[in-house]
């Protein structure tokens, strides 16, 4: 029986993510503590009794989302003697999830994915000015239609598919005049609605191009090695280990289409059966069983999630 873990992206961030963990095992604690000394920053702190709105910042709510991942891997390995490279067969991540996926298979180290997120938010953040973009969830429409009304809602404005998530919702990115758009387009084609989303940047479009540059720069710095697993990588869909090619599908990442749902159905036609959402919330859960209903989805971020299937995980 075949099992993924997957990895959640930004929204997924709440106060007191992984205190609990941290307090019931050195393990955690000592993840917590290397992504503090790697950013210069209590990021902890943040993350465990800070003010919401200083998570909600795109350059803490990145690492932080990958530092409370990799405190549940490092528990499942020195607690339960979990090994990924033989008890799983891919990993993926949603967006800065994809990080926490490679970071969790050996690719990089903790340290160097806190800095790399850190930066990616950063970044992501200043490419394009307060004001300028948006995004906006369709929901009730394919990724198919959801193509044609980006297309049409554009009128030489900046448009474009950032997450295919499940069959009904599909995240468009852009410029706020084209996104503002969208919802008057969509009637014609059976959009049910378009729920703008409370975001600071319009993250995986065009607009990104600046970020995608300042990553590649970053990314070219950082070593790396092939993963102890094949991760499923965003922007195609499709295993990918060489490191070189990693490098690259991070940068497209930056401005290319999170094909998230393609990534879980790619999984399952594989043989995987089980899907374990390792980290904060309960997203990727409930996008699993919108994708598909035969899938079996866990999600594992808590002390008593860990010991619900730790038995099952190392059997």
């Amino acid at each position: 029986m075949a099992r993924a873990f997957i990895f959640p992206g930004q929204g997924s961030q709440s106060i007191g993510m992984g205190k609990a963990l941290a307090a019931a095992y050195p393990a955690a604690r000592t993840v917590f503590d290397e992504v503090d000394a790697a950013l210069g920053q209590k990021l902890s702190e943040i993350m465990w009794s800070g003010a919401p709105e200083a998570l909600l910042l795109t350059e803490n709510a990145q690492p932080a989302l990958m530092a409370h991942s990799l405190a549940v891997m490092r528990v499942l390995e020195a607690e339960h003697g979990f090994n990924l490279s033989t008890q799983v067969k891919y990993v993926a991540g949603h967006s800065l999830g994809e990080y926490s996926a490679l970071a969790a298979a050996g690719t990089f180290s903790i340290g160097d994915a806190a800095r790399l997120l850190k930066l990616r938010g950063q970044a992501m953040q200043k490419a394009v000015p307060v004001g300028v973009g948006a995004m906006a969830a369709l929901l009730g429409v394919s990724i198919d239609v959801a193509c044609k009304i980006a297309a049409e809602a554009a009128l030489g404005d900046v448009c474009d598919v950032a997450n295919d998530n499940d069959p009904g919702q599909v995240v468009l990115s852009g410029h706020k005049s084209a996104i503002d758009r969208v919802a008057e387009v969509g009637k014609a084609h059976g959009l049910r609605r378009a729920m703008p989303l409370p975001v600071s940047a319009p993250f995986h479009c065009r607009l990104m191009q600046p970020a995608a540059d300042a990553m590649a720069e970053a990314l070219s710095h950082v070593r790396m090695q092939a993963p102890s697993v094949p991760v499923m990588a965003n922007v195609l869909a499709a295993p990918i280990s060489d490191p070189d090619e990693i490098r690259q599908r991070l940068v497209q990442q930056v401005t290319g289409t999170v094909r998230w749902r393609e990534c879980m159905l790619a999984m399952a036609a594989a043989g995987v059966t089980e899907f374990y959402e390792i980290g904060s919330g309960k997203v990727l859960t409930g996008l699993a069983g919108r994708i598909d209903k035969s899938l079996k989805c866990a999600a594992v971020g808590t002390p008593d999630d860990i010991k619900a299937v730790a038995a099952m995980l190392v059997g």
